[in-house]
C-alpha cells in the first residue's frame, strides 16, 4: 500500500501487544485508502463493513482487517455509529477508538509509533484509560464496559479512575447490549488465563450484578468451615477461577456456576445445609446459559458437570457397575477436573480424585464400556413381549456384565429368567 502512495499503519491491540513484548494474535492496518481502492490493491479481499471502511485481505494463513481512518458520528444504538466520515489524517481515526492503549500505531518500515492520545504513557503505567471523555466512549459502545474489564485482568493493569468511575455509574446499560456479545466477552475471561482477576473486577465496577446477579449473590453465603475454611460461597468459586489452566469453555463454565444453586438452598440446621443444590444449580445453570446464548451443546455439558459434581464424594461406595457407569459419563475429563479444582479450593483433600484416577489407570475403555450381550431384538427372540420392561431388563444385564457376574449371552438369558421370570408361551424355543 505504500508504493502506492497510501498511509498505512498497523493499528490496536496489536502494537499494544507488539509494544508490551506479547505475541499479537492477530493484525489490523488502518490507511487512509478507500474501501475501493484497499479492493483495487488486494482484488481477492472481502468487504466486511463496507459502511465503515472495513476490508478483510489474506496473507498467507491469516487474514488481516483493513480499516480506513475515519470519524464517527451520532451512535444511536449503543453500538454502531448512525454513519462514518473517511478521513485522510490518522489522528482524527485515533480519537474515534476506546481506550488510549489501543489506539497506538505502529510504521512497519520504520518502527515509529504514532500516539496521540498518551498510549504508551498508559501502558508504562499498565492503566486502561477511556479516550477523551469515558462518558460519550461507553455511551457509544456500552460493551467497551466489559471490554475494559477483559483488558484490565488480560494484561494485569488497573482501570484508571475516571473511567472506573464511569463504568459504575453507567453499568446498567450493560443489560441493552445484545446478549451473544455479552457472552464472547465472559468467555474471553473465562478462558485467557485471568478468571479471577475478571470476575472480581466484574464485581468491583458493579457490572456483575447486572450480567450474573445469580453468581453475584454468592457474595457472603457462609459455608461449614469444616468443609469450607476458606471463606464463602464467592471466595470459594474466585479461588477455583484462579487455578483454572487453559480450561475447555464449558470447564470454565462449570466452575463458575457450579455452587450457583447454595443461595437459594442455604439453611442452618445442626450446621450449615444446602440441600439439592446441584439439582437447584443445573437448573438455574440452564438458565444463566441460555439467557446468554450459548449453544444447545454447551449448556447440556455445563448442566451434567453442575449436577454431577457432588457425585464423586460418593465413588468409594458406589457399586461397581454404577461406579463404572459414572467414570464413563462424556466429556469425564471436565467432571474430573472440577471435582479437583473443588478439593484444592477447600479442604484440600484429594482422596477422592485419587481413587477415581486409580480406578480409571485400571480399567480399559471396554471394561468401562463393555459391548452389549443382549439387545431388544434378541429379548423378542428369546420369546419376551415387548414393553416398558425392555428397559429395565437390558439395564440388568448391564449392571451384571459390568459387574462381572455375567460375561455371556446365555449367562445373561439365565439372569433374566430369574429376575424377570421366563418368556410366555414358546420362549424357550428361543434359548
Amino acid at each position: 500500500m505504500r508504493q502506492r502512495g497510501f498511509q498505512a499503519y498497523l493499528v490496536g491491540g496489536c502494537v499494544r501487544d507488539l509494544l508490551l513484548g506479547r505475541e499479537p494474535k492477530d493484525y489490523d492496518v488502518a490507511t487512509d485508502a478507500r474501501p475501493e481502492q484497499v479492493l483495487s490493491l488486494f482484488p481477492d479481499a472481502k468487504r466486511v463493513g463496507a459502511q465503515f471502511g472495513v476490508v478483510l485481505v489474506a496473507d498467507g494463513d491469516r487474514q488481516v482487517e483493513v480499516a480506513t481512518f475515519r470519524a464517527d458520528h451520532a451512535y444511536q444504538d449503543g453500538r454502531h455509529p448512525s454513519w462514518v466520515e473517511f478521513r485522510s489524517d490518522p489522528r482524527e481515526d485515533a480519537l474515534r477508538r476506546d481506550f488510549t492503549i489501543n489506539a497506538l500505531m505502529l510504521d512497519p518500515a520504520t518502527g515509529e509509533v504514532l500516539d496521540f492520545v498518551e498510549g504508551r504513557r498508559d501502558l508504562d503505567a499498565r492503566l486502561i484509560r477511556a479516550i477523551g471523555d469515558p462518558e460519550i466512549r461507553f455511551r457509544e459502545d456500552h460493551l467497551r464496559m466489559l471490554r475494559a474489564v477483559r483488558l484490565a485482568a488480560g494484561l494485569g493493569f488497573e482501570i484508571e479512575a475516571e473511567t472506573m468511575s464511569s463504568i459504575r455509574r453507567n453499568r446498567a446499560q450493560i443489560r441493552r447490549v445484545a446478549a451473544e456479545r455479552v457472552r464472547d466477552e465472559l468467555v474471553r475471561i473465562l478462558t485467557e488465563g485471568a478468571a479471577r482477576r475478571g470476575f472480581e473486577l466484574l464485581d468491583e465496577t458493579g457490572l456483575l450484578v447486572e450480567i450474573l446477579p445469580e453468581v453475584a449473590a454468592m457474595k457472603g453465603v457462609e459455608q461449614p468451615p469444616e468443609y469450607h475454611p476458606e471463606g464463602d460461597v464467592w471466595t470459594h468459586t474466585l479461588l477455583m477461577l484462579e487455578a483454572l489452566r487453559a480450561p475447555t469453555v464449558t470447564l470454565a463454565l462449570g466452575v463458575l456456576l457450579h455452587d450457583v444453586g447454595k443461595p437459594s438452598t442455604f439453611r442452618r440446621a445442626e450446621r450449615i445445609r444446602f440441600d439439592s443444590h446441584a439439582a437447584t444449580g443445573a437448573r438455574m445453570a440452564v438458565e444463566i446459559l441460555t439467557r446468554l446464548r450459548f449453544s444447545n451443546e454447551e449448556i447440556r455439558r455445563v448442566e451434567a458437570l453442575v449436577a454431577n459434581h457432588l457425585r464423586f464424594l460418593d465413588v468409594e461406595r458406589m457399586r461397581e457397575s454404577t461406579l463404572r457407569r459414572f467414570l464413563r459419563m462424556e466429556h469425564f475429563d471436565e467432571h474430573l477436573e472440577l471435582h479437583r479444582l473443588d478439593c484444592l479450593a477447600s479442604h484440600g483433600r484429594l482422596d477422592h480424585y485419587q481413587f477415581v484416577v486409580s480406578k480409571l489407570r485400571q480399567l480399559s475403555q471396554e471394561q468401562l464400556k463393555p459391548p452389549r450381550l443382549l439387545t431388544g431384538h434378541d429379548l423378542i427372540r428369546a420369546g419376551y413381549r415387548p414393553g416398558p420392561l425392555f428397559r429395565q431388563m437390558l439395564e440388568t444385564v448391564e449392571d451384571a456384565q459390568l459387574e462381572g457376574l455375567v460375561t455371556t449371552r446365555e449367562e445373561a438369558l439365565q439372569l433374566l429368567h430369574r429376575r424377570f421370570g421366563p418368556p410366555e408361551g414358546t420362549a424357550q424355543a428361543g434359548l
